[in-house]
């Protein structure tokens, strides 16, 4: 039997009992009954969320003695954590599993096998529907299927019959008021003030089980027509322009418009008896619980598009198309919402839409890369957002701090306005140091480069006035790319980003993917095991065991950069070894170009990254083959300190300015000091006032950072002495204060040095 029509069998006995005038608890009373007799199950139970536990409402084969008796709290036992976490279980020995609670009152001690499906409504677990087995065994897939089939049209049945509580464990956002600071994640950073603005009115499916099948398959096949149109429309506008990273997501996004799998599981869904919403919903909820077994950021990203599409499909199907954007802003807005496809946030006003607020997102997800094309503040991870605003609430962002504040006081909202104000007179003062060298007060010359990953990002070289770019992350069009980007189109990109630099210096890093920027095209079964994805099969290590990929980088970038000098640095160098590997297939490509008689670049300068501290201790070795060198403090502080910087209970733990740092940057400085190797600095650390004033102190000439602190930092260098600066960094270094940062903040005062 077929999952569909295991669910159809079961559907349309239910469809008889839902039809019938009985009460809610006569209902759920038969509707156990029907799914053990149709799945052949000994058990079935139906718990339902009431006073905030799950409560037994219903059985067929446990005590019913035990029905409004046994009670569960979210998380609690193995009904517990389906809820929780809106995900199915599937076992042949339930007590092995370490959430089982065993309830005496039930009588279950007799059954092994267990399975759980929840009962969600509006993306919430409203209940669970189990199944128990004597026998030790695990359900068949196609019982599985039928079961949460069954579990979405006894949602509508649960919640119609008002057994459960209310739409929101926290309460309605109609209760909510006052001032409410919510902390989340930069995703694009910059100020906004706007009133809160839901991005989609939630569609309501009033019917889930189908009277003709056929006629809600076709009803769905023009759907997918109409949406693929509206899709095919807005990839072809030019939005930004030719190229950019973000054109390219626009076609990823397209591939799944067209994608068979998906129109095939709806499909099957419909087959199953459910209407063409309620089968749309019924894979996208499939699709949500996959989500959460996914750890791969970049491929929860791509299920994030296909839920923007399940939802444009829902609403042309329903008939209930009114998203914000088709609606039409009418004032400045703050676009809030659980996540955001790239084609639906080009739909808005750009001239309204003021800022992005999400439940979810991450920094690869595709429409993080659009809204930093259009220039739109963003926050993400902020947890039951719209739980906790309303339409029409004043909604400050602050994508520099990761900040969201509902409701503002007067006061607040005063002072965030004045910050504003500030920030772009602020902005107009550095932007006057765009063709002014940061020289030093004692007339050092300091390079301030900018760090990029985007096409679009070297536009900003014009507009910062940096000295070049210090860090080009070649691996953002692997991130975006749904399958690996071809040579041709990697040396596009290379030679465009040559291009719009104008003859200033750019440093291409070769690919950095692996660890937490994993792809789903390029899979390892080590990576896949790596408890610490960041210090596993990851950058050059990747790329030398994958020679064909490093192979294909350098031509693309030696074509690329043909009658221009090219600088290539190799990412996560552990030993000299590696580097020697990684130039050798440089250079045994440059000769098989040279051989075929391709225009070559002028020169080419091999550098490292130097974020592992074990290359600290042979760098002396390195160093005459090296042209540059450059400090990626980023990583380097979490191996320094054994501290991933993706824990949130580590994140702020380390300071920059520890001595700790500090000495192990004052003996790389030393190491390369008498040398014509250039030393450098590109990570965050280099973007901050303070640290970059260490850095200053240290030794270091070259900072490579974003470019939104390029101004702030070629202010803060023709303001320092470098003898100064140097002086004191030695002293303290040789005799560490209690606290350098404060130490050194004081010091900033004396001088009357601002910093952050």
């Amino acid at each position: 039997m077929s999952a569909a029509s295991a669910a159809r069998s079961i559907l349309t006995t239910l469809h008889e009992v839902m039809a019938a005038r009985t009460h809610a608890q006569a209902k759920l009373n038969q509707v156990v009954e029907v799914i053990g007799d149709a799945l052949d199950s000994e058990v079935c139970s139906i718990y339902l969320l009431r006073d905030g536990m799950l409560e037994l409402f219903a059985t067929r084969g446990l005590n019913q003695a035990a029905v409004h008796v046994t009670r569960l709290g979210v998380g609690e036992g193995l009904t517990g954590t389906i809820a929780q976490n809106i995900e199915t279980l599937n076992l042949d020995q339930a007590a092995t599993h370490p959430e089982f609670q065993y309830r005496p009152e039930t009588g279950e001690e007799k059954f092994h096998s267990f399975a759980g499906v929840p009962i969600v409504r509006r993306e919430r677990a409203i209940g669970v529907l189990t199944v128990q087995h004597v026998e030790p065994r695990r359900y068949e897939e196609v019982e599985i299927e039928a079961l949460q089939t069954v579990a979405m049209v006894l949602a509508e049945l649960i919640n119609n019959a008002g057994l459960v509580d209310g739409e929101t464990l926290g309460g309605s956002a109609e209760t909510v008021s006052g001032q409410l600071i919510c902390e989340g994640m930069q995703l694009v950073n910059g100020l906004a003030i706007g009133e809160a603005v839901f991005h989609q009115p939630r569609v309501h499916i009033e019917q889930t089980v189908a009277e003709d099948t056929e006629a809600e398959r076709q009803r769905v096949y023009l759907a997918f027509d109409r949406m693929r149109e509206q899709i095919d429309a807005m990839t072809s506008q030019a939005e930004f322009g030719m190229g950019g990273e973000h054109v390219q997501v626009l076609e990823t996004y397209k591939m799944f418009a067209y994608d068979e799998g998906w129109s095939r599981r709806i499909n099957e869904a419909i087959d199953s008896g459910l209407t063409a919403e309620a089968a749309i919903e019924r894979v996208q909820q499939r699709t949500r619980m996959r989500m959460r077994e996914i750890s791969d950021p970049l491929l929860q990203d791509r299920m994030h598009d296909l839920e923007d599409l399940a939802n444009r499909l829902i609403r042309i199907v329903s008939g209930q198309l009114g998203t914000a954007a088709q609606k039409g802003l009418s004032k400045d807005t703050i676009l809030v919402a659980k996540n955001l496809g790239p084609a639906e946030l080009l739909e808005y006003d750009k001239r309204r839409l003021k800022g992005v607020v999400l439940e979810e997102g991450s920094l690869t997800a595709h429409v993080v890369i659009v809204a930093r094309a259009m220039g739109i503040p963003v926050v993400g991870r902020l947890r039951n957002l719209r739980g906790q605003v309303r339409e029409g609430d004043t909604v400050l962002v602050d994508g520099d701090k990761a900040a969201v504040t509902l409701r503002p006081g007067q006061g607040v909202l005063t002072a965030f306005e004045a910050r504003f104000a500030q920030s772009r007179e602020k902005k107009a003062a550095y932007a006057k140091l765009r063709d002014v060298e940061p020289f030093t007060r004692d007339g050092e010359r300091i390079e301030v480069m900018m760090n990029a990953g985007l096409r679009d990002d070297v536009g900003m070289l014009a507009m910062t006035g940096a000295d070049g770019i210090g860090l080009y992350r070649t691996e953002f069009q692997f991130l975006v790319s749904a399958t690996l980007p071809q040579r041709e189109r990697q040396e596009r990109l290379y030679r465009d980003v040559l291009e719009g630099a104008k003859g200033k210096k750019v440093i291409f890093r070769t690919v950095d993917i692996g660890g937490d920027k994993s792809l789903p095209y390029l899979s390892n079964s080590t990576a896949q095991e790596d408890e610490n994805p960041a210090m596993g099969w990851r950058a050059l290590r990747l790329a030398l065991e994958r020679e064909g990929l490093m192979k294909t980088q350098a031509r693309a970038l030696l074509d690329g950069a043909a009658g221009r000098e090219l600088n290539v640095m190799f990412p996560m160098v552990s030993e000299p070894w590696e580097f020697d590997a990684a130039k050798a297939v440089f250079e045994t490509q440059r000769e098989w170009l040279k051989a075929r008689k391709h225009q070559l670049p002028t020169a080419i300068n091999y550098g490292v990254m130097l974020e592992v501290p074990s290359l600290a201790e042979t760098l002396d070795l390195l160093l005459p083959r090296l042209s540059f060198v450059s400090i990626g403090t980023n990583d380097l502080t979490q191996f320094l300190f054994a501290a991933d910087r993706a824990n949130p209970a580590l994140a702020e733990r380390y300071d920059w300015l520890s001595p700790s740092i500090l000495r192990f940057l004052d003996r790389v400085v030393k190491t390369c000091a008498g040398t014509p190797v250039h030393l450098g600095v590109c990570g965050e650390m280099g973007g901050r006032r303070l640290e970059a004033l260490a850095l200053i102190g240290l030794g270091i000439r070259r900072l490579s950072i974003t470019p939104a602190a390029v101004g702030p930092i070629k202010e803060l260098v023709r303001k320092v002495d470098t003898k100064e600066i140097g002086q004191a960094m030695r002293g303290w270094l040789l005799n560490p204060p209690e606290n350098m940062r404060h130490t050194l903040q004081e010091w900033a005062r004396e001088k009357g040095i601002e910093f952050d």
